[in-house]
């Protein structure tokens, strides 16, 4: 986390499923602005612990931590699973929100769920295994759809460290509506984890202002971490 109060507005990322904030820090490291790497709750702790969760705790969680930032207007950049949880997180800090940016994220229709963004066969069999099997995939998933343009360094890293996270927050519906501030939704063109197709319909939840594409797989804070800050820049210079 890096902190100036003398800066106006901020930067508050939310990541994916499995990750941990520090994941957003090659992007955060080279940004002017201040950043807040949110966590979701319990990630150190056995996998047990995490099970009974529902989205509204990862969300409270995360209220916590940016309610005790010194930075009062900020923009949120959410990825992934993080898009339904940053509408969340939006609708708690309408005051304080200054802008909205979707990185090949999830955007629920109408404060709808995770799972609900997903073309209907795939809805019902996503359901069935995580019900059965957990929300933990197996190593080659996570090599093919998460990692198909990372090192292996890279890609060995968080096969080891992915977290299983509680049913719920994939089931569970935000009950948020897209926050009325400057979006932009940032396209992925390699992306294994969320085709084009599906990204277009994110799009269409969203309604962002603005679409950028990014030449990467889905996880570009860590494969193009620079274009990304250069994104998020132009982004916010333009809403400054």
């Amino acid at each position: 986390m890096k902190k100036n109060i003398n800066e106006e507005i901020g930067f508050v990322f939310i990541h994916g499923a499995g990750l941990e904030g520090r994941i957003w820090s090659n992007v955060a490291e080279g940004l002017a602005q201040p950043s807040l790497l949110l966590d979701f709750p319990l990630r150190k702790g056995p996998v047990d612990s995490r099970s009974d969760l529902a989205l509204e705790d990862y969300v409270s969680h995360m209220e916590h931590q940016v309610s005790q930032w010194g930075i009062q207007r900020f923009v949120i950049v959410a990825h992934s699973l993080g898009g339904v949880l940053a509408l969340k997180l939006a609708s708690k800090f309408s005051d304080r929100l200054a802008g909205f940016v979707a990185v090949g994220a999830a955007i629920p229709k109408n404060g709808g769920s995770f799972v609900s963004v997903l073309p209907f066969p795939k809805r019902m069999l996503i359901t069935a295994i995580l019900r059965k099997w957990g929300t933990k995939p197996p190593e080659s998933v996570i090599r093919a759809g998460l990692c198909n343009d990372l090192s292996e360094e890279q890609t060995a890293g968080l096969v080891q460290g992915f977290v299983p996270e509680a049913i719920r927050v994939y089931t569970d519906r935000a009950q948020a509506t897209v926050p009325a501030v400057p979006k932009l939704y940032v396209k992925l063109t390699k992306d294994k984890e969320f085709p084009s197709s599906l990204q277009n319909k994110m799009i269409s939840h969203l309604s962002p202002h603005s679409v950028e594409q990014l030449e990467s797989g889905h996880l570009p804070m860590l494969s193009k971490p620079g274009d990304l800050q250069r994104i998020l820049q132009s982004f916010l210079g333009r809403i400054a």
